[in-house]
């Protein structure tokens, strides 16, 4: 491996599934890369052939309004006009965070260590955000924001907690922002179910669970005048035919889910094992990604990129590495050989 590689090479990464750049900083790193720096399931989900015609026309109404009653189903909503679809989540933080200016809001806050995103395009939209450490310290704001569970830590916030935060931006004429981004692996209480009135919006993410982050998808659950706006915003065809024709069958394949979430426990334990043998500190995380706090996690996000496998590590937390679910048994086995070579103090050389 070559010695020019900079200490911090890692920064250079901002974001997980950065492959691309990371065999730019690690080219002697061995192929193919494993990526475990992000929380994408790799078990994605078994869909129907797509007919030629989904690829060939623009997408048809009656789709995306069949795509909204299955998710409003499935997220426990109180009907398909609560339910905004669009080509991701990331698409809708800001446009959160617009509507939430016009409405009057003039301070927001994320519970943190959080997804950078959230804060990122909050102030990109203008609005001031603070990044604060207990759920009771949202409350001084006017726009909030929640991962729950959290990422990258697997922390669950109270049910009880959050409706009483959404109740207080209520009567402020503030707004909540939920993002269960994981909530689908089982962890915690979905507040789907809780957006009848005004002040609370939960994302929720497709890709993360189906193993499928390449379609884009996301959906956003609201009041309907909320929901509302955020469609008129989004435009017409805002979610690809593809999305729509896989979305539609997986959301409603209970059988499927079920058997995945009890398959992504097994493969969560047998990461933790691995980890913990490696004398690494699991301090967190769900079945979709572990959290490790160690000193060496900088050491150890490069001797790992050196077998090529790619970790997620933070610069504003250095003692932080999350790591993903490998896919097939031969990347369980480079995985656990390489934290064994790491546990042992042995260096690939150049």
């Amino acid at each position: 491996m070559s010695e020019t590689v900079p200490d911090r090479a890692q920064s250079a990464i901002r974001h997980g599934g950065d492959l691309g750049r990371a065999r730019q900083l690690f080219p002697d790193a061995p192929e193919p890369w494993i990526d475990l720096s992000t929380g994408i399931s790799p078990h994605s989900y078994p869909h129907s052939p797509i007919p030629a015609s989904v690829f060939a026309r623009l997408p048809e109404p009656c789709a995306l309004d069949a795509l909204k009653e299955v998710a409003a189903r499935a997220f426990a909503a109180p009907s398909p006009a609560n339910v905004v679809a669009a080509p991701g989540t990331q698409m809708l933080m800001p446009l959160l965070a617009q509507l939430a200016l016009e409405r009057g809001a003039r301070r927001g806050a994320v519970l943190s260590p959080a997804y950078a995103e959230h804060a990122r395009t909050a102030r990109m939209a203008g609005l001031p955000v603070t990044e604060v450490l207990a759920v009771e310290n949202l409350q001084a704001c006017d726009y909030a924001v929640v991962i729950n569970p959290n990422n990258p830590d697997g922390h669950v916030t109270e049910r009880s907690k959050l409706l009483s935060l959404a109740g207080a931006m209520r009567e402020k004429g503030g707004l909540l922002v939920v993002d269960e981004a994981f909530i689908e692996t089982g962890c915690g209480e979905s507040l789907g179910g809780d957006v009848a009135s005004e002040g609370l919006v939960v994302l929720r993410s497709f890709g993360k669970f189906y193993g499928m982050a390449g379609i884009r998808l996301g959906f956003a659950v609201a009041h309907p005048d909320l929901a509302g706006e955020l469609e008129a915003r989004l435009g017409p065809w805002a979610v690809s035919g593809p999305a729509l024709h896989i979305a539609t069958q997986a959301l409603a394949d209970d059988e499927w889910k079920n058997a995945v979430r009890g398959r992504l426990r097994q493969d969560a334990e047998r990461l933790n094992d691995a980890l913990r043998h490696a004398s690494l500190a699991v301090v967190g995380g769900t079945p979709l990604f572990t959290l490790v706090r160690d000193a060496r996690a900088p050491d150890l996000f490069r001797h790992l990129a050196q077998h090529g496998i790619l970790t997620r590590i933070f610069d504003e937390r250095p003692g932080d590495i999350r790591f993903g679910l490998p896919g097939t048994e031969d990347e369980w086995l480079r995985l656990e050989t390489a934290l064994s070579s790491f546990e042992a103090g042995e260096e690939i050389r150049a």
